[in-house]
């Protein structure tokens, strides 16, 4: 299994997924300018692995402070916080991470600044091993709804790479292939940045496991032909009644399972439902550079000067999804209810 993130002598290293499947290399973030750099460039993305690179981050952030006494040191630390927030603003878990990290400074206050950033690392480093085994968690919650023989189609990438190892909506599917069930998944590619082509349909290769890669646009047709029984997709927020913010086109394959008759599945930790909000419509969508739409790479494919709409993420109201697979179980409507008793 690929380490998407870890921490060294040196730093963070990551793996830069805006260049996979092509070449595996790695960065190395020294600061937390240069996390911040990361997240934002999308060299590391998916909702969890984000939440990890941020908990890194204010671990890095904190290590870099000089000050005389807690206070100063807090709000040179809430700085911190506040940059890596801004980078990614839909994706829940960076801002649970970062929030993570305040509170653990400020019910320490109390100790000597060098050990409170230790302490600060050492709680980093928990936060991606509990991610870990929270993925794993969920699969074995998940695979329940997988049968011997399924195909199953999946949207943008919800894998190791985005996460800490292992996977959420992968992670399902993963623990459905260890289990020996013949398995087959349809990757869709996920424009405009291609997540599907790059990244899963690579993991998948990687581990064995069948997969088929299909357009966006081949969803529909795919489903009315009965090659898909179910979907699985990951998701970057979860409001506190089920609606989805997920990588864009996830709305439109839920509408498209629903008119088929087919189950459409979230798979994401407890810490992606952010149970401060009541419905999809307060999720804040982040807009991203019309050059992933206008262009491969460096060559411009659209005609130079057109306007372009590209929103990252798309919000799947809770009538389309099926349940909602979480490290703590399975939540299934109601969701206002029931994902309440998870965290409980």
């Amino acid at each position: 299994m690929v380490k998407t993130i870890e921490w060294n002598a040196h730093g963070v290293r990551l793996i830069d997924q805006t260049i996979l499947p092509q070449q595996k290399i790695f960065v190395e973030c020294k600061t937390y300018k240069d996390m911040a750099e990361a997240i934002s460039r999308m060299q590391i993305r998916g909702a969890p692995a984000i939440g990890i690179a941020g908990a890194f981050g204010v671990a890095l952030g904190a290590r870099q402070i000089q000050a005389g006494d807690f206070d100063d040191f807090y709000r040179q630390l809430d700085v911190v916080c506040r940059e890596l927030n801004a980078t990614r603003p839909t994706a829940v878990n960076l801002s649970w991470a970062t929030d993570k990290m305040r509170k653990i400074a400020l019910d320490n206050k109390h100790l000597p600044l060098q050990q409170l950033k230790d302490l600060l690392e050492a709680k980093a480093k928990e936060v991606l091993a509990e991610d870990i085994a929270a993925n794993r968690r969920m699969g074995a919650y998940g695979c329940q709804f997988i049968k011997d023989g399924d195909t199953i189609l999946t949207h943008c990438n919800a894998g190791a790479l985005a996460t800490g190892g292992y996977g959420t909506a992968l992670g399902v599917i993963r623990v459905a292939h260890e289990e020996g069930k013949k398995i087959q998944v349809y990757a869709d590619e996920t424009r405009p940045f291609m997540q599907g082509t790059r990244l899963t349909a690579w993991e998948l290769m990687e581990d064995g496991i069948p997969v088929t890669l299909n357009t966006d646009s081949m969803a529909g047709y795919l489903m009315s032909l009965g090659k898909i029984n179910l979907v699985i997709v990951g998701a970057d927020r979860i409001a506190g009644n089920g609606d989805t913010a997920n990588k864009i086109g996830t709305y439109s394959v839920a509408i498209l399972a629903k008119e088929h008759g087919i189950p459409f599945y979230v798979a994401a930790p407890l810490s992606t439902i952010d149970f401060k909000i009541r419905s999809g419509q307060q999720i804040e969508i982040e807009a991203r550079s019309e050059k992933e739409v206008t262009h491969v790479g460096n060559t411009l494919l659209a005609p130079a000067g057109v306007k372009v709409f590209n929103p990252a993420f798309d919000v799947t109201p809770n009538k389309y999804i099926t349940a909602i697979i979480t490290d703590k179980g399975v939540a299934k409507p109601p969701y206002v209810e029931n994902l309440a008793k998870l965290r409980d």
